[in-house]
């Protein structure tokens, strides 16, 4: 059965506060198996046996935004596709040591051209972009409250909604669920 890995916007941010267990009950409920979370900021890895991912991904929005009273964006990457995503190397090594914060943002959809050259113009001297399908990869030399960039910043510039984890957190997970070759 394969393993997935949400990625839920709006999780234990902006007084929107759920526990870890509630959070594991509604996955339960929806008929997931070994639901586990990791750390309070949205991020639950489960077993299913559905086939249709985009179904999956609205199947849990409604039920979260059912049970919770908003909107819960949820964002899915199988394990192995989750692991490509920690080993991806967007910038070079040396650039993010010396940085001091490295981020990822999930989207439903890969970016065209156009929202490619949007994300692009929101470069500056701290924030460094590269988009990769369906992720952007936020660079940011200084720390984010020296930044101008902001998660509300990049859905307002796309319009589309996403959700941003540090890349120590995606590659925590990837290595405790992946244990095989990344594609």
């Amino acid at each position: 059965m394969p393993q997935l890995v949400a990625f839920l916007r709006a999780i234990n941010v902006g007084g929107h506060n759920v526990t870890m267990d509630a959070l594991r009950r509604l996955f339960t409920g929806l008929g997931l198996d070994d639901v586990e979370t990791f750390i309070a900021s949205g991020n639950v890895v489960f077993s299913t046996r559905a086939r249709d991912i985009s179904a999956l991904e609205r199947k849990i929005e409604v039920q979260l935004e059912r049970s919770l009273g908003y909107e819960v964006k949820t964002f899915l990457r199988t394990v192995p596709e989750l692991a490509a995503v920690a080993a991806y190397a967007p910038f070079a090594a040396a650039k993010i040591r010396s940085s001091v914060a490295f981020n990822v943002a999930f989207l439903a959809n890969p970016l065209d051209a156009a929202a490619t050259k949007t994300v692009m113009a929101l470069r500056t001297e701290i924030d460094d972009f590269h988009v990769h399908g369906r992720e952007v990869y936020w660079l940011c030399a200084k720390g984010q409250s020296e930044s101008g960039f902001s998660n509300a910043v990049f859905e307002r510039a796309l319009k589309t909604r996403a959700t941003f984890r540090g890349m120590n957190t995606v590659a925590r997970i990837a290595a405790r669920w992946f244990s095989g070759t990344v594609p």
